[in-house]
């Protein structure tokens, strides 16, 4: 290891994993390779194949982590939920295992980390993510505020919070109760956006949203998300016809659920 250690005592990385071993090893070694230290690692395995758990004991005796299991897939918010539980530092740096940070992470992280030491009102902060958030003010150093404006009547602004990698309070189940399980991990993201409304939820989001990490997903190790329709994606007159439609038929969804759905709790 070269350069500065960036030592972040009072946050924990909470990284949760699924037969994707080799991308673990990737991502704790870029941490490693770029001197970033927290209190803790916690990884939290949501019933991987044998395979993978053995790689993983090796890889704690390289890279000293926690590591957290169950004896069966219970779904990305049980693996979210049961890693969750074990944070005892105040602050949560949550990264999925197939995202790797970028050199320039550590410095804009420290950034973000005293924002929300200082501003009690911030629940989270958002470091990637696939299209710029809709509704943004101007905070400072290169983040902005998220702004749920009732003029926007674009159905992305309801996206205000995100699985991809963000820094979070540890007391965030407390507030916005805990992801859904037994439903697919769109789903699980879903219902934490509502809830993130419903309980006005307030986050920063960092305006060069690519340039913090990488998401990485090899054929040997392809992605267990689910891909958007073609009828989604295609430009036929048609298909952009249906595309439409759909995309008033979600906004409208979105405000009803933000409205009416009502969500479980930890409290």
């Amino acid at each position: 290891m070269t350069g500065s250690t960036y030592f972040f005592p009072e946050v924990t990385l909470l990284i949760t994993h699924y037969n994707r071993s080799h991308s673990l090893e990737n991502l704790l070694f870029k941490f490693k390779e770029q001197n970033i230290l927290f209190h803790e690692i916690i990884v939290s395995d949501d019933g991987s194949k044998p395979q993978h758990l053995n790689k993983i004991k090796e890889l704690q005796t390289r890279f000293n982590f926690r590591l957290v299991t169950t004896p069966q897939n219970k779904g990305l918010g049980n693996n979210i939920n049961k890693g969750q539980a074990q944070v005892t530092s105040p602050y949560t740096l949550y990264v999925q295992e197939d995202f790797l940070p970028k050199a320039t992470f550590a410095q804009h992280f420290r950034d973000a980390l005293n924002f929300m030491q200082t501003d009690a009102e911030l629940d989270i902060v958002r470091f990637y993510a696939y299209f710029r958030y809709p509704t943004l003010t101007p905070y400072k150093k290169g983040f902005s505020k998220m702004v749920l404006s009732p003029w926007c009547f674009n159905h992305l602004k309801f996206y205000y919070y995100s699985d991809h990698p963000h820094l979070r309070r540890t007391t965030f189940p407390e507030k916005f109760g805990p992801y859904a399980e037994g439903v697919n991990g769109d789903q699980t993201e879903y219902r934490m956006c509502i809830s993130f409304i419903q309980n006005k939820g307030k986050g920063l989001f960092f305006d060069n949203f690519t340039e913090l990490f990488d998401q990485v997903n090899t054929s040997q190790e392809p992605s267990t998300a689910t891909f958007r329709s073609v009828w989604k994606q295609g430009n036929h007159s048609f298909i952009l016809l249906l595309r439409l439609v759909y995309l008033r038929y979600k906004f409208l969804k979105f405000r009803w659920d933000v409205a009416f759905l009502k969500l479980p709790s930890f409290r």
